[in-house]
């Protein structure tokens, strides 16, 4: 059975790499761990992502497509500790966040077992493209008219 999408409508020409990105992200839905996003001001972003027991050697962050990648993976305890309840997570993660073209992460910094990822989202300035329509008529072929496209202001 096929799955219909949204996407597929003709109005939405160019859009279908969108689909993409939102399969990737509903992928990337498990719990572990935990996270907050928050926005600083109009263009900061803060990922924050509670990494109790990890060391700054035990974590990863990288950038691939479109898709921030967060990895965690400590390293065998080599020594002889004997524990009576172990409640803290030790697990290997795998956290991914689909962000935007022209999103930049401008800094990472671990503090209190938080890992908190700093991101820059530029404000584009809008911008005006003139599109010359050609006459179809052999006989005015030499006569163009130009439009305006202008962007929609909020």
């Amino acid at each position: 059975m096929s799955r219909l999408s949204v996407f597929d409508s003709p109005l939405l020409l160019g859009f279908d790499h969108f689909e993409r990105v939102l399969d990737r992200a509903k992928a990337s839905s498990e719990g572990y761990p935990p996270y907050n996003i928050e926005q600083l001001s109009e263009e900061h972003l803060r990922i924050t992502l509670a990494v109790a027991g990890f060391k700054i050697a035990d974590l990863e962050v990288e950038i691939e497509d479109n898709q921030l990648v967060i990895k965690g993976r400590q390293s065998e305890e080599t020594d002889s500790r004997v524990y009576i309840h172990r409640g803290i997570a030790s697990r290997q993660f795998q956290r991914s966040f689909v962000i935007a073209e022209g999103i930049q992460v401008v800094g990472a910094k671990l503090l209190d077992g938080l890992l908190h990822l700093d991101l820059r989202r530029p404000i584009p300035e809008p911008k005006i493209t003139k599109i010359n329509i050609e006459s179809g008529d052999q006989e005015n072929s030499s006569a163009t008219t130009t439009i305006e496209i202008a962007p929609s202001r909020k």
